[in-house]
């Protein structure tokens, strides 16, 4: 496959000539900390001479003697990071990895700094200065320079340290907070204040050589993010934003400031299911296949999807059905579609469920979990699938005083992810929401999910008769009968019925709507009757706003994108998983059909039908709630008054 142009190489002589100066700063330098302040640790328990002292540090406890954790004579991380093992003079194994992945991380942000110092002009900059010949008309260009390469090094460095130890990661997670010590002066000073930090964090933190790398990834994550939204404000930035670098020995990109992870997938235990085994629910069943054929299309090289680019690509979907009618059964379907495509092509694919468990009663820990969730799933080496089962339950309705913190915490995480200000869709993800009652699902969030799969599950008597066949199994002798088996199953006619289905709406509600503005304005046949049809839906309904139309208008997209990949293009990746971006695109434009009139009433109906759907149960809900209620007080007065009688 070939490389983008921008694509320059960092050469491991480049690299390896900062060796000297990353070990330097690792083995001593001398920091009096500006913004942060130092931590404080238990003392040290005496030894007998010769031993050194010093290897364990704890957290704070009430009543324990403590003393703090800055050093008189500078900052020495090497020996903090040699004495987490305890009394062993020996450096493990683990303590020797980190100290070398911290050694190459360093080296490696301070090649890019250079190389950035000489694309810029600041290397000459940097020499007049020490010349004392800097004109002042360079003076604020000289700063802004320097900030910018300080920042580049910093993200750099905190992106490889996290890159390099992610594959000795445990399960174990450490929390250190957002770091403080973030100097933009220049690039030395900048790692100066970051390893001071890292070296706080693991006095405080690594109490164990089992936590240490679990407290080195947590501070490179917490600092690549603190770096990155610094960054978005800074100036001077694009000689390094504008190009991708590459570490060919450590199989390392760097792009700007998205954090580059090891392409690692999961291992899936769950029971995977064939399209024809998911019965009924054709819509949701065709546009699932057809989703998982177009995370496919990612390019790794561009990191971006052509079906994201031309439009139809589905970032977010919600599930919606009674309990029982096959919303696992899609899941499964679909993670082991696009789990047997990533195999067959070499693809690294991460699967992972938000589940109930992951909320927590610690303050800000179920936002975490959120977020590292989300992160997991967008990582851009992976092709990912994130789902979020009963998110009914695991999101909180704004507003709502049942919802828990951490339920509110996850509803902003969601919401920030999925539609926010910073979301970047690269099409090579897709995340699913699941629920019994998306009434419950807070409005705007529920709004972010850019298409809507009802899983109704089995409708028709065909339907009924394969799902009590596949049920069954063939461990008897029953004989099936007057019955072609799956042959309602089969996806591209079912299909086409479900869709010419919504050519009226289904919901009462909204049918009248539709009625109405039919018999005033006659057939729904230009973009100015379907705005007249729009802004009816929502006269009826206040919840029906932009974000809607622009759900509808990707929904008819995907229509036009209303097309399946060859099989063969999955089986045989060269035909097109290998090929290059630009012709990717251009196959799959060459695929492409036309948006019709009938397109968009359809799309605007099936997104419509399901608002006034959740809009109807949610109030028969709070109906019978208050009528349950109302009961409850007048059988309470009539005991009262019976017993005061």
């Amino acid at each position: 496959m070939s490389r983008p142009a921008n694509l320059m190489e960092l050469r491991e002589e480049e690299i390896r000539a900062h060796y000297g100066a990353a070990a330097a700063l690792l083995e001593g330098f001398d920091h009096a900390p500006r913004i942060g302040a130092a931590e404080v640790a238990p003392a040290p328990v005496e030894r007998s001479p010769g031993i050194a002292t010093g290897r364990r540090f704890r957290s704070t406890t009430p009543g324990l003697v403590t003393r703090s954790t800055a050093r008189p004579d500078g900052v020495r991380l090497a020996e903090r990071i040699e004495a987490v093992g305890g009394d062993d003079p020996l450096v493990s194994p683990m303590e020797a990895t980190v100290l070398h992945g911290l050694r190459r991380a360093i080296a490696i942000a301070l090649a890019v700094g250079e190389g950035f110092a000489g694309q810029t002009g600041l290397s000459e900059l940097k020499k007049a200065n020490l010349a004392g010949s800097l004109g002042a008309d360079k003076k604020v260009a000289f700063s802004e320079l320097l900030a910018a390469e300080a920042l580049v090094v910093l993200g750099v460095f905190a992106n490889a340290t996290a890159f390099l130890l992610a594959p000795h990661a445990s399960e174990m997670s450490v929390e250190v907070g957002s770091p403080e010590e973030v100097l933009t002066d220049n690039a030395l000073l900048a790692l100066n204040g970051a390893l001071w930090e890292l070296d706080q964090v693991i006095a405080v933190q690594a109490s164990e050589e089992a936590r240490l790398v679990a407290c080195v990834l947590a501070f490179a994550e917490a600092l690549m993010e603190k770096v990155s939204l610094r960054a978005q404000g800074a100036a001077r930035l694009d000689a390094f934003t504008g190009a991708d670098y590459r570490v060919e020995a450590d199989d390392f990109t760097i792009s700007g400031f998205t954090a580059s992870r090891k392409a690692r997938g999961t291992t899936l235990t769950m029971q995977f299911k064939k399209p024809h085994e998911v019965v009924g629910n054709h819509i949701a069943k065709y546009q699932a296949m057809k989703l998982a054929k177009m995370l496919m299309a990612y390019d790794f090289e561009r990191k971006l999807n052509p079906f994201a680019e031309l439009g139809g690509f589905i970032f977010t979907f919600m599930g919606d059905g009674a309990p029982g009618t096959g919303k696992t059964t899609l899941i499964q379907m679909m993670a082991g579609l696009i789990s047997g495509y990533c195999e067959n092509a070499g693809y690294a694919f991460r699967y992972q469920n938000f589940g109930i468990d992951n909320i927590d009663s610690y303050q800000g820990k179920s936002g975490q979990n959120a977020k590292a969730f989300v992160n997991n799933v967008l990582d851009p080496s992976v092709i990912g699938f994130g789902t979020i089962d009963d998110i009914d339950q695991i999101a909180g309705k704004r507003g709502d005083r049942q919802s828990s913190a951490g339920q509110q915490e996850v509803t902003a995480v969601f919401m920030e992810a999925f539609a926010g200000a910073n979301t970047v869709v690269r099409g090579n993800c897709t995340f699913g929401m699941f629920s019994n009652y998306p009434e419950n699902v807070d409005d705007a969030l529920r709004q972010r999910a850019g298409a809507r799969f009802l899983v109704d599950g089995p409708q028709t008597r065909e339907d009924y008769i394969d799902i009590l066949a596949l049920l069954m199994g063939k461990r008897h002798d029953i004989p099936l009968g007057d019955h072609e088996l799956y042959a309602a199953q089969e996806i591209k006619r079912a299909v086409a019925t479900s869709f010419e289905g919504h050519s009226k709406p289904h919901e009462e509600g909204l049918r009248v709507v539709f009625d109405r503005v039919a018999g005033e304005i006659g057939a729904l046949d230009t973009i100015a009757k379907l705005g007249t049809y729009l802004k009816a839906i929502q006269e009826a309904d206040h919840r029906f706003t932009g974000r809607a139309i622009k759900n509808i208008t990707d929904a008819v997209k995907v229509r036009a994108m209303d097309f399946e990949l060859p099989d063969e293009w999955m089986e045989n990746p060269d035909l097109f998983l290998f090929k290059s971006y630009d012709e990717k695109s251009a196959m799959i434009s060459d695929l492409r059909q036309p948006i019709t009139i009938d397109m968009v009433i359809q799309e605007i109906n099936r997104y419509a039908d399901s608002e006034f759907r959740y809009a109807d149960k949610s109030d028969e809900v709070a109906i019978a709630k208050m009528v349950r209620e109302f009961g409850l007080t007048e059988e309470a007065k009539r005991r009262y008054l019976e017993g005061k009688g």
